[in-house]
């Protein structure tokens, strides 16, 4: 064998063997004034997923796919994720503008009828690492799959989740607990890095949904925190969008079994501070090192073709446990 033959092996196997200890997320939020503005914006975001397609484990769209609710935006959005159908690996989940009672009543009403009809889940179901969904509909769902040595669980919840969608995410990753959890929701945190709770309207509580009772009762960031994140030792991360002002948030939280959760507001539509084009096609990639035990955050625009660099949207947090509570 030639050296340079010996040295392409070597590099082989060196970049194999990472693969095996290293995963990257996209988180892909509020894509609402997209729809409704600027769909050169999202479609320059799935094109630069496509050619990054090999490197990507999964991406993770945060809700508010539209802004308005109606057949226009919802068609804007199916085009361009349909994309990525069988290509990369994707969920989608609603927003509190993804339902409502007619176009432009935001979450009056638990209606997410036009969501349901451009992603139905007769079609989601069968793409990659789709697991099942709460009462057949792709409101609340989960997802299972590995990043080499990882096993990993998606749980997506609804706008301002149920406290029957709680028990029933409560009871899916009870059954996974060789897995490290993702919960994916629309709603969670504040721009200060804390968890939403009884301070102002971004809650659920803030909107008609907020007036359902019993087991229809909607839940906001901190009693998901409680009802739900800190119970399981598996549940690593929380994503979030949803909140304004300056459109990021950080927070690492111990749970009950003594594991860090570490939780992230991102979202950059037209009203975040100083957003342009409805945010100008910044997304977040989270890079994972299992062995380093790090995770860096980078934000990046495909459509400008730039990478904010400021602390709030550039930085890696080390010690990082990429452990279940088995173990594992």
């Amino acid at each position: 064998m030639s050296k340079i033959l010996f040295a392409l092996l070597i590099l082989s196997i060196t970049a194999c063997s990472n693969k095996l200890h290293q995963a990257t997320f996209v988180l892909l939020p509020d894509t609402q004034t997209y729809a409704e503005k600027f769909p050169e914006v999202l479609d320059a975001q799935v094109a630069y997923i496509l050619k990054e397609g090999k490197g990507i484990d999964m991406v993770l769209q945060q809700g508010d796919l539209t802004q308005n609710n109606n057949d226009k935006e919802w068609e804007v959005v199916k085009s361009a994720f349909a994309k990525l159908d069988g290509k990369v690996p994707y969920t989608v989940l609603p927003g509190n503008h993804d339902m409502g009672s007619v176009a432009g009543k935001f979450a009056d009403v638990r209606n997410t009828t036009l969501y349901n009809r451009y992603f139905p889940i007769s079609h989601m179901s069968k793409l990659p690492y789709f697991g099942s969904a709460f009462n057949n509909e792709m409101d609340n769902t989960w997802y299972t799959f590995n990043t080499g040595k990882k096993a990993w669980l998606v749980v997506n919840l609804e706008f301002g989740p149920r406290d029957t969608v709680l028990q029933w995410a409560d009871k899916v990753i009870a059954l996974h607990p060789d897995r490290l959890v993702i919960i994916n929701t629309h709603a969670y945190m504040y721009s200060d890095s804390t968890r939403q709770n009884a301070k102002d309207y971004w809650r659920a509580q803030g909107y008609g949904i907020g007036k359902d009772t019993g087991t229809q009762s909607v839940n906001d960031g901190e009693e998901i925190w409680e009802k739900l994140v800190k119970k399981h030792p598996n549940i690593r991360f929380v994503f979030s969008g949803h909140v304004l002002n300056g459109g990021v948030g950080t927070l690492v939280s111990i749970n009950e079994e003594g594991y860090p959760v570490y939780q992230m507001l991102a979202n950059y539509q037209e009203g975040v501070k100083g957003s342009v084009k409805g945010g100008n096609g910044w997304l977040r990639i989270l890079k994972m090192d299992f062995k380093k035990g790090t995770l860096t955050v980078q934000t990046y625009s495909p459509y400008i073709n730039e990478y904010m660099t400021d602390g709030a949207h550039n930085f890696i947090i080390k010690e990082v446990v990429y452990k279940t509570g088995t173990g594992k």
